[in-house]
């Protein structure tokens, strides 16, 4: 057996970056294609803000953090729906606003320590079972969602307008969405570290929407992606003792640039 698989954390890991990133980019697809990948920025913030009130009040950080990355996603959907300020500039609103209250918080909680930089970068140390459970208990309501809604969730993805004049609650969908893209942030924070869930929430959906060929594929092609991206990732982390969610959204990254890469000089040969 490799080395690798003799330690439990490992194990514990593994399993916790397949559940991410099969989520994130899941889940990325729709918001992606709405243009709303800021929104995983902007929630990402506030579930900061969440964990730093958690570590302040020492209650259950990820519990703060769904907390606040619901009500979030709430207040930005009906600030969206009722357009009192355009989409881009709510999202930006809650993503400042979220950084100064945890900058405040997290000064009042005593700066910065070790509990508080593997929320922030992740660490694969702390990922244990309560983890996993929640983990796997938020992919099968994601599966849920998405395979009960997935027309009207295609429909408000292309055209809202169109969606709500077919029936489309366009309001009620991007509201879930949101707030299972809150969860799935917060509940990542052990893998990927809060401020990187982000990008594995749009780099493999940039990848598989230029490559794949219908909304079904790219799901799919972006779900192996972020797979894939975990995994490596984490073998990485593993061998060179660096940072597991940098390796990990590195490697997305660098399929990313891979796959550009390779379209640039395909073209330049049929040219």
């Amino acid at each position: 057996m490799p080395e690798i698989f003799q330690y439990d954390f490992m194990i514990r890991a593994f399993v916790g970056g397949v559940l991410v990133g099969a989520l994130a980019p899941a889940l990325g697809v729709f918001l992606v294609l709405r243009r709303l990948a800021l929104i995983a920025d902007s929630l990402s913030h506030v579930a900061l803000t969440g964990v730093a009130f958690g570590l302040l009040t020492k209650t259950f950080p990820p519990i703060a953090g769904l907390l606040a990355t619901s009500t979030a996603a709430v207040a930005i959907e009906t600030v969206r729906l009722k357009r009192l300020m355009p989409g881009d500039v709510a999202l930006a609103v809650v993503l400042y606003s979220a950084l100064a209250v945890a900058v405040v918080v997290i000064g009042l909680a005593g700066g910065f320590n070790v509990d508080l930089f593997s929320y922030l970068f992740g660490s694969i140390l702390t990922v244990n079972n309560t983890d996993l459970w929640l983990l796997a208990a938020l992919a099968a309501v994601v599966i849920t969602f998405v395979v009960s809604f997935y027309p009207e969730l295609a429909q408000s993805s292309f055209d809202t307008d169109l969606a709500r004049v077919s029936g489309v609650r366009v309001f009620g969908v991007n509201l879930v969405l949101a707030i299972l893209t809150g969860a799935t942030i917060t509940l990542s924070m052990r893998v990927v570290g809060v401020l990187l869930v982000g990008a594995l929430i749009v780099v493999p959906v940039m990848v598989s929407l230029r490559v794949a060929t219908g909304l079904r594929p790219a799901i799919g092609l972006a779900v192996a992606i972020g797979i894939g991206s975990s995994l490596f990732g984490l073998t990485i982390a593993f061998y060179a003792n660096v940072a597991a969610g940098g390796a990990i959204v590195l490697t997305s990254v660098g399929i990313l640039v891979l796959t550009m890469a390779t379209e640039y000089v395909v073209g330049k040969v049929r040219a």
